[in-house]
This record gives structure tokens, sequence and C-alpha cells, in this order.
């Protein structure tokens, strides 16, 4: 199971590029569903046909990364967000580019006070003399995530980009895991959610189900001096209440609760202070659709070592398919 974590963890798959990753779910489920179809916006959707209640499950593919904007005459490069990257997070990083190219981010000497960085006062160093040798190695408008090795210590993962392909994770174990339903499921990888929730607003449109069910990450309370939330790491997944973007449906929310208690799984309840997630849009789409989401906590969420419990995950899994079935 870590395998199959670790190979979705380790692909580029920025917002707007998706295409390996989109590749690479679609080998894994593609003999496990009815129907496998691409949109024209990119969303993945595999279907399990039946004749009751039409579900959509939700869990987007990209990541956070940015994209490069000038190259100078020494071969530097800088660079724009795409999605929520923190400066600070960003310093002494590295990043991957779609062709494999790698480079340090760090930040003008000159500056002042650490206080005062911006984005637009670092740059990239990929090694090159020039800008006749960068632009042999990237171009203008080439984007980029963040290097972070997956790594398994006893129940614990620590990687880049567990925001969100331990959601996709999550997703392809229950397509494979799932029994036979009268629902007529529709599972769907979505795009450019951290730009905007872009992607899961079309796949809603289309499709418009009678109920939906995000899997994503949410933050947690338990790190030192950190804002007050009752999600922790290992205490199982967490059933969102509210975000930013959405206030969950009570019947999608006491679907995910019932379906815990049944089959006797730890989970928390989510109230995320900061931040939005693919219900957000689903919810006020085709005139309304009652919408929640499984989340799992994840530690540093938009840096390169995100941390989450495999338990949590694992457990997550099972709510899905209880849930869904």
């Amino acid at each position: 199971m870590f395998d199959l974590l670790k190979k979705l963890t380790g692909i580029v798959g920025v917002s707007g590029n998706e295409e390996e990753i989109r590749e690479a779910i679609k080998e894994e489920i593609k003999d496990c569903v009815d129907e496998v179809k691409v949109d024209a916006l990119g969303n993945l959707i595999a279907v399990k046909k039946g004749k009751g209640k039409k579900i959509m499950v939700a869990a987007h593919m990209d990541e956070i990364g940015i994209m490069v904007t000038y190259i100078d005459d020494n071969g530097f490069l800088r660079f724009s967000a795409i999605g929520g990257v923190s400066r600070y997070d960003s310093i002494g990083q590295r990043v991957k580019f779609k062709n494999g190219v790698v480079g340090a981010v760090y930040y003008e000497e000159k500056l002042d006070d650490i206080k005062n960085l911006q984005l637009s006062k670092m740059y990239i160093d990929i090694g090159a003399k020039s800008k006749e040798e960068a632009k042999n190695m990237v171009q203008v408008g080439d984007v980029a995530c963040f290097v972070g090795d997956t790594v398994l210590q006893g129940d614990t993962v620590i990687s880049k980009a567990l925001d969100n392909r331990s959601g996709c994770f999550v997703v392809v174990k229950a397509i494979k895991e799932l029994k036979e339903t009268d629902n007529e499921i529709y599972f769907v990888f979505t795009v450019q959610e951290e730009v905007g929730l872009r992607g899961a607003r079309t796949a809603a449109f289309s499709i418009n189900p009678d109920i939906a069910i995000a899997v994503d990450v949410t933050m947690t309370g338990d790190t030192p001096e950190s804002h007050p939330m009752e999600v922790k790491c290992g205490g199982g997944p967490a059933i969102k209440i509210k975000d930013r973007s959405v206030l969950c449906h009570p019947e999608v929310r006491r679907l995910l609760e019932e379906s815990a208690k049944r089959i006797n799984i730890p989970y928390q309840l989510e109230i995320l202070e900061a931040g939005g997630s693919d219900p957000g849009s689903i919810h006020l789409t085709a005139g309304g659709i009652p919408s929640g989401a499984i989340s799992i906590p994840v530690r540093y969420v938009h840096s390169p070592v995100e941390t989450a419990s495999m338990s949590d995950i694992n457990n997550a899994v099972r709510l899905l398919v209880e849930a869904i079935c």
C-alpha cells in the first residue's frame, strides 16, 4: 500500500499540469470501473454504474508549485506561486520541473530583514551560467513542484504532495475494495483545486449528483504552540463540519459519522478556520448539491515535509467504502 502512495506523491502534478498524475491513476483503476473518461478541463472521471443514488466522490490531483516568470542574463530564474506557496517554507528547498531539471530556491543576499521576504525577492538556481544556457533547460511558463522524498517511519509518512495524493490514494483504494453496490458512483480526480476549486465545479455541473463526498487533507492542532484545533495525527480520519468555503450538509455529515460508528473506527470532527476544499465549489453547483468531506490530518500542509499517519489514511479508505456502498 505504501508503494502506491509513494508512487503518487513522487509525480510532478502542479495545478494545470496534471497529465502525468492523471495517467498514473487511470492505469491503477481502469480495470475496476465501468467507464473512464477525461473532461474538457482535465478531470479524470471513473464511473461504477448502478440504479441507486448518484454519488460523486472527489479528490484533487494537483499540488502547489511555482511557475518561471523571467530568466536573467546570468541564468537565474524568477518565479511566481501556483497555489498557497509559503515564502519561508521555500527557502533552501529544491524544485523539480516536468522535464527533470532540478533547481535550488534562495533569496537575494541584499535583503535587509527576513521579515521583508517576498517571492519577488527570491530566485531559482538551476546551475546555468547564462540566459541562453538556462533557456535550453527551462522556459518562461514552465512549472515545477517542490522536492520531498516519501518516507515511512513506523506509522508516520513524510512527503511532499500528501495534499492531496493521500486523498487520491484513498479513492483509488476504495475503488479497488468497493463491493457491488446499487448506487451509481462517479469517482472524480479533480484538477486545479489549489488555484480556486475549479475542476470540481465543472465536474459537479456535468454529473449533477444527489450527494458529493470529497477526500482531502486538513491541518492539525497537535504540534508545539500550534493554533488550537481538535484534529490530530493518528486520531482517525476527520469528518468536515466547515471550512472557509463550505458548511457541510448535515445529512452528509450524518452519513459519514454513522458509517464510522458501524465499522468501529476512530474519527474526528474538523472545523478548519483557514482554506477551502472541493466541496466549496461542488455544493453551489447545479442548483445545489449536498456535500461533505473526509479529511486526512496532515501536519505542515503546503510544505515539502507534510506529515500524516498511515492508520488515518487506511481508516479513511474504510470510511469511504462504508459510506458509499
